[in-house]
């Protein structure tokens, strides 16, 4: 049972934010495969369905973003999962370019107040993670307010693609493994943005 998470913080406000791109890429993974995600459970909505020929439960935490952990640990013991292969947390990261995306088996919270609860509560940081990147702040701007800030119409759309890429890299990650997914969409957007500055 895979345990795919988007991180997010659940207020109307916040919708369509950077800090809120992972729960844009859960809404993505539950239209491309008919899943509803509407059950209020272990401090979150959740939905179940299969994604990657796999069954899956998509999770959007309700806690706010810097408690997301209490929900993924919840979710994790009450499915029975192996937090180290069948989870993958989707989450905003503000040291890739817009609409990059980086897949990553393990690694640092990278100053994420989501990950980094993640982390605390699973006691390792040990799983599988995709990050999308939402573009380095500019000088000047305070941390808090750019990652709660809504993207411009541009970088809107182009978020909105990286959320669809983001979806088919989960399917390939459940599916053929995240070394496979690290080969296909951690070069091709790399490859993709230097041709394009060229």
């Amino acid at each position: 049972m895979y345990i795919i998470v988007g991180l997010g913080n659940p207020d109307r406000q916040y919708q369509n934010t950077r800090h809120n791109i992972g729960f844009d890429v859960i809404d993505v993974i539950a239209d491309k495969n008919n899943i509803t995600v509407r059950e209020r459970k272990h401090k979150a909505l959740i939905g179940k369905g299969v994604v990657g020929g796999q069954k899956a439960v998509l999770v959007k935490p309700q806690t706010y973003m810097n408690l997301s952990g209490e929900s993924v640990r919840e979710v994790i013991d009450f499915y029975k999962a192996d937090e180290k292969s069948e989870l993958i947390v989707i989450s905003d990261d503000i040291s890739l370019d817009v609409g990059q995306i980086r897949i990553r088996k393990k690694g640092s919270a990278g100053g994420h107040n989501g990950l980094k609860n993640i982390i605390l509560h699973l006691g390792h940081d040990e799983f599988q993670r995709i990050k999308m990147g939402v573009g380095q702040k500019p000088e000047g701007y305070d941390l808090v307010d750019y990652v709660l800030g809504h993207f411009p119409k541009e970088e809107r759309e182009i978020m909105d693609e990286s959320a669809m890429r983001a979806a088919d890299a989960i399917a390939v990650m459940i599916a053929e493994g995240a070394d496979a997914a690290m080969n296909l969409y951690n070069s091709a957007k790399r490859k993709e943005q230097h041709g394009g500055k060229m």
